[in-house]
């Protein structure tokens, strides 16, 4: 690690935590100078194909807080826990986490599909939330007509799905996969590189993407069909900030929620503030300086933070 390791103002380790079926895999900054009171702690979930490591921008511009990243059932280092998957087996995964590293309530920071477990968490663990940073995700997808919810998950998956069965000779061969994939052809950084390297696990030649396809499956049928999202979604009540990238996970317009989706949930959730972060795309919103510096900019605001 690069980036994740080495930043002055915070320090990295990793910790397994021990869940249903195995070890959970953390990653932890915490502020190298001490700091007037508690440190506060804010817990970060990546998305449905991700790991911990899309948050060093987040703690580099926080170097006062404590943030808490786990690589989720599935994923990264934590890729061979066993199902049950889905929004509610992640939810009490993360109390889990928040135990074991001595938190008594986070600020809940979520990305993609991290941002629907946070909600899933707020409503099955209320007393553990303190606030809501939603960062394009979290608000249900529903299929158009005529389009079922097989077609539709993998309508919005695309090649994030098919790389999961591809085999790499080694990191260098990865990285250029990554280079070509137009979230990422013009904003490529030393976050994106540690961030594809910590994504393959076996040996080379074979190398392959951490990710368990068993878990995406599971989480995508849950996230179109499952009643806990929607649940939490209808008995919101923690104080919600959501961001929303402009353009989509292929750096696409339109983007993952259309203004006529989201029209409908500002009428239906108006305790969420919603806002739109300038030039960036589903995953430049958190691991490019332009998204990170508004998703900061809310978390201070849920911390009480100038």
């Amino acid at each position: 690690m690069n980036l994740a390791a080495t930043e002055l103002s915070t320090r990295y380790n990793a910790k397994d935590v021990e869940v249903d079926g195995g070890l959970l895999r953390v990653g932890v900054w915490e502020p190298v100078e001490p700091v007037d009171g508690p440190v506060p702690t804010v817990l970060a979930i990546h998305g449905i194909t991700a790991n911990h490591l899309c948050w060093p921008l987040l703690a580099r511009a926080l170097p006062n807080v404590r943030i808490v990243a786990p690589d989720l059932r599935g994923r990264g280092r934590s890729n061979t826990l066993p199902g049950p998957y889905g929004m509610p087996a992640h939810a009490d995964d993360m109390v889990q986490v928040l135990q074991a590293v001595g938190a008594d309530r986070a600020v809940v920071v979520g990305h993609s599909m991290g941002a629907f477990v946070s909600m899933v968490m707020a409503d099955r663990h209320p007393d553990l939330v303190s606030s809501l940073v939603l960062v394009d995700g979290g608000l249900p997808l529903r299929p158009p007509p005529g389009v079922d919810d097989e077609q539709f998950v993998q309508a919005i998956l695309g090649p994030a799905a098919q790389r999961l069965s591809m085999t790499f000779a080694d990191k260098a061969a990865y990285q250029a996969f990554w280079r070509k994939h137009p979230a990422f052809k013009r904003d490529w950084n030393e976050v994106v590189t540690d961030y594809v390297d910590y994504d393959l696990c076996g040996s080379e030649p074979e190398l392959r993407p951490c990710t368990s396809f068993d878990a995406v499956r599971a989480d995508s049928r849950d996230l179109s069909s499952g009643g806990a999202l929607l649940g939490a979604v209808e008995r919101l009540r923690h104080p919600a900030r959501l961001l929303l990238a402009p353009r989509g996970l292929l750096d696409e317009v339109p983007p993952l929620y259309p203004e006529a989706v989201l029209e409908n949930w500002r009428g239906r959730l108006p305790q969420i503030a919603m806002s739109t972060v300038t030039d960036v795309n589903h995953y430049t919103i958190v691991m490019h300086e332009r998204g990170i510096v508004r998703v900061a900019g809310a978390v201070r605001e849920s911390l009480n933070l100038t």
